[in-house]
């Protein structure tokens, strides 16, 4: 399945859904989006069973500045709606192969515990 264009009324909706979901913010005029982008696409491929989403900076520039965007490429990945990977620069795809076997062995009750635990203490500050 190839990479989805994401506009950011549908930014939400992708990122917040079950499973995993990889997305790439670039640029047309990003050298390194541009080496990373083949790269990005070429996974989507291999991996059907996750979501690839790609967000223009340039056309989504409030998406970008909300999600706060500042050097591009920035890759980010969500599990099961929660941000578990953000990085600016273009990965190599070994890396990006890395990445998302990293991902994928996520203990997601792990995760979601050290959340817990950190509302707590905020709360109890």
């Amino acid at each position: 399945m190839a990479a989805l264009n994401v506009k950011s009324e549908e930014f939400e909706s992708i990122a917040l859904k079950d499973g995993i979901v990889f997305v790439d913010f670039w640029a047309e005029w990003c050298g390194p989006c541009k080496m990373f982008g083949p790269i990005f696409e070429a996974a989507s491929e291999k991996h059907p069973e996750f979501t690839f989403a790609k967000v223009d900076t340039e056309a989504e520039q409030q998406l970008a500045a909300a999600a706060g965007i500042t050097s591009i490429p920035t890759l980010m990945a969500f599990r099961d709606g929660i941000l578990v990977f953000r990085e600016a620069g273009a990965l190599p795809a070994p890396a990006f192969d890395q990445l998302i076997a990293a991902i994928q062995d996520i203990d997601m009750d792990d995760v979601r515990k050290q959340i817990a635990e950190e509302e707590s203490k905020k709360i109890a500050e």
